[in-house]
């Protein structure tokens, strides 16, 4: 029941964060080109590494996340890697509108629900692997990771089938950073007509 009202929070988010993305422009790219295509280099940085750090979870978690307790890979640096990836890759789409108020809304707005989030998935995951998984959380941090901490075995069985469905998940955050210079691009050429601006 949580999952799926986690969800549709999320999706009405990002539908009004996009509404608000397609009717309006980056004052700070108009104002300060450069400042506006460093902020889009940072951008599309920061979506590349949650892509990859999505898609190394996955090789991880496809297939396992209800059969057992995962604590190898990204989930022996911090108990959330995913959740880690995705305020790194969604802060990055903020950053490629050339805005500094999406992507800080963005912070805002995962600062505020996700930890709600984390603590719900947490107890489920306590009542189900109960001893196990509280000695993974007397040693793992739980959001932000901890390099030191890195175990990765020599093998690992992926489920091919399941990976190739979370592949598509991990890519969006490249996809609409580019999609968003595009609509930049309709911007400028008043195809795409902007309501107002913003920093």
């Amino acid at each position: 029941m949580f999952e799926k009202f986690r969800i549709i929070i999320t999706r009405l988010f990002a539908i009004t964060l996009s509404i608000v993305i397609l009717v309006s422009s980056s004052a700070t790219g108009e104002a300060w080109p450069l400042a506006g295509e460093t902020l889009f280099c940072m951008g599309i940085f920061l979506a590349s590494i949650a892509s990859m750090g999505r898609l190394w979870c996955s090789v991880y978690i496809a297939g396992y996340k209800t059969d057992r307790l995962i604590t190898q890979g990204p989930y022996s640096l911090c108990r959330n890697p995913l959740y880690f990836f995705s305020l790194i890759g969604a802060i990055g789409v903020g950053l490629a509108t050339k805005t500094v108020l999406i992507p800080t809304l963005i912070l805002f707005a995962f600062t505020f629900y996700y930890p709600f989030v984390i603590k719900s998935e947490e107890s489920v995951l306590s009542q189900r692997h109960g001893a196990a998984f509280h000695t993974y959380t007397q040693t793992v941090p739980r959001f932000w990771p901890r390099l030191s901490g890195l175990e990765e075995p020599d093998t690992y069985v992926v489920k091919p089938k399941v990976y190739k469905r979370h592949m598509v998940d991990a890519l969006w955050f490249v996809w609409i950073a580019g999609f968003l210079e595009f609509v930049g691009s309709l911007h400028e050429t008043q195809i795409l007509p902007a309501i107002f601006k913003i920093y």
